[in-house]
């Protein structure tokens, strides 16, 4: 579907987008566009890869010119910028809003206007339920992406929902990892807390489902074991080599879950299983408010949601065998001072 094709990522410098063209460079793909803030991870970029398959576009999507200027010409779009960082949110909401929903309006009005046939844009579990302004945002987000797929008419437009990527860039992976390595106390937030797993592979895999397989307005999750923090910390002691390594709890944090949520309890109801996924369709009622108060669903009620509690629950050998599959994680095993994914 993507040979002489072109796509656009959005935030492209960051961990999704370096490992879409991990997959994507060699590939018979017609040219990459990368859309972004930062000229010094576009200069890194260029560098690393020196493929003349990718272009380079400075720009935010907060602006619409910026969004148009890169999209025009574009068979597809993964949408992928967003400010991800909880604490930040919480300190500057209003700059969640402006990146996370009014850009993702952008993005979705430009890809329109262009032609654009396909969009696929990321969300997260923090949407689902939430509780902090990354998660409210995230969750708007959905919104905007839900009422323009209702008029997109030629551009297809759905959405990914995934937890946590293990080893990205902010991730508790590389720093429980270098406190290791480095003598000091591991910091945990709760022991009891628990986080789906998914490696940054699994959430490329998810939006290139949803991309085939995607109907506009459509929600796709994919289901993923979980894990406590305390598993997690004694696996990366034991494949380190410290066991004994010492743990301090500290207490949660501003804005923290106990346990992330991937379907609410409505969307359960709704989902398609489809395997490996779920698939939500969206809720294309009108604006007859009669539908709404006259009409309900027993099955809601009977529901529970779909949770970091109650998704398969990895031990310490599962999660060993699920860190070993991450480049990061095997370079630390064998001594390396290692960073995380871009």
């Amino acid at each position: 579907m993507f040979a002489g094709k072109t796509l656009l990522i959005t935030g492209g410098t960051g961990s999704f987008g370096n490992a879409v063209l991990r997959r994507f460079i060699d590939s018979d793909i017609g040219e990459i566009r990368i859309l972004s803030r930062d000229e010094k991870k576009q200069d890194d970029m260029r560098k690393n890869y020196k493929s003349d398959k990718i272009k380079f576009y400075i720009g935010d999507v907060r602006d619409f010119q910026s969004a148009l200027n890169a999209v025009r010409g574009v068979d597809f779009i993964f949408h992928a910028a967003a400010l991800k960082q909880v604490p930040s949110c919480e300190f500057y909401p209003l700059e969640a809003v402006k990146t996370n929903v009014l850009g993702t309006e952008n993005v979705l009005e430009a890809a329109v206007q262009a032609g654009v046939e396909r969009v696929v844009c990321l969300s997260t579990d923090k949407a689902v339920y939430p509780i902090n302004a990354m998660g409210i945002s995230k969750a708007l987000m959905e919104k905007v992406i839900v009422a323009k797929a209702r008029s997109s008419n030629k551009t297809v437009i759905c959405t990914t929902r995934y937890g946590n990527v293990m080893a990205s860039r902010g991730s508790v992976i590389p720093l429980f990892t270098r406190q290791i390595q480095g003598d000091e106390p591991i910091t945990i937030t709760d022991p009891a807390m628990t986080r789906f797993m998914m490696t940054l592979e699994d959430a490329v895999d998810l939006v290139l489902f949803a991309f085939e397989h995607g109907k506009p307005g459509e929600i796709f999750v994919q289901k993923a074991p979980a894990a406590t923090i305390d598993t997690l910390a004694k696996a990366l002691t034991e494949l380190l080599g410290k066991p004994e390594h010492e743990i301090n709890v500290i207490g949660t944090r501003h804005g923290e879950k106990l346990f992330e949520s991937l379907l609410s309890r409505e969307e359960r109801v709704a989902a398609e299983d489809l395997g490996g996924y779920y698939r939500v369709s969206p809720d294309l009622r009108d604006l007859n408010y009669g539908k709404y108060f006259e009409e309900g669903e027993v099955k809601i009620s009977e529901a529970v949601e779909y949770t970091s509690h109650n998704t398969k629950r990895l031990d310490v050998d599962g999660m060993q065998e699920l860190l070993m599959q991450i480049p990061f994680m095997r370079a630390a095993v064998r001594g390396e001072q290692v960073e995380p994914e871009l």
